[in-house]
């Protein structure tokens, strides 16, 4: 048992609670709102309790990380699970990125923020690697070659994260944007992206 503020208890996983606080926290404020002293405040236990299971704020923010990007891997999986054609299944995979990003704050932003880049943080660079595969591998599917795979995997993160970028910074809200609506918008554009990358495609 951990004592906690307020003279309560805390049972069970501390070290998983803390990533939950954490989550949670990013999904509120985004990366920027994400601080120990506050996840700690939450978790209801001493400003010094968590750092007996993380090292420092990196390690935690790894295990975060770590964590966004196996439910990220898991969401875009199950999306383009639902498609038999290569190219609908990857768009699907985009789209999906999207609503993630938008419900959690939680993207690349996070699995590539600061201080999170060192050997240490193996675990991390695993869930990572699981999520770009996700997308890799489908995105050799349809391309006509390697380089021009790694190419459409850059721009379909980089539009997929923009659509829920825009919506989270109230660009699209301002224009009555639903989640929905910004998911199929970013589901479409992925087609179009896709199509200009295969071959016979327009380009």
């Amino acid at each position: 048992m951990i004592q906690v503020m307020g003279g309560k208890y805390h049972h069970g996983d501390l070290r998983g609670e803390l990533v939950r606080v954490s989550l949670d926290l990013i999904a509120e404020q985004g990366l920027a709102g994400f601080s120990v002293a506050e996840v700690a405040r939450r978790a209801k236990v001493s400003p010094g309790a968590p750092y007996r299971h993380f090292a420092s704020r990196e390690s935690l923010l790894a295990e975060v990380a770590g964590t966004i990007a196996c439910q990220l891997a898991d969401r875009v999986g199950a999306a383009a699970g639902e498609h038999e054609d290569p190219a609908d299944a990857l768009a699907a995979a985009a789209g999906a990125y999207t609503r993630y990003l938008i419900e959690r704050r939680a993207g690349m932003n996070v699995l590539y923020a600061e201080g999170l880049h060192g050997p240490e943080h193996v675990g991390l660079h695993e869930q990572t690697r699981r999520l770009t595969d996700e997308f890799l591998l489908r995105c050799l599917t349809v391309a006509p070659d390697p380089a021009t795979g790694l190419e459409l995997m850059e721009q379909l993160f980089t539009q997929a994260h923009g659509y829920g970028t825009f919506q989270l910074d109230g660009v699209f809200v301002k224009h009555g944007y639903s989640v929905d609506l910004v998911v199929k918008k970013s589901t479409d554009a992925a087609k179009i992206v896709i199509k200009g990358r295969i071959v016979g495609g327009d380009r």
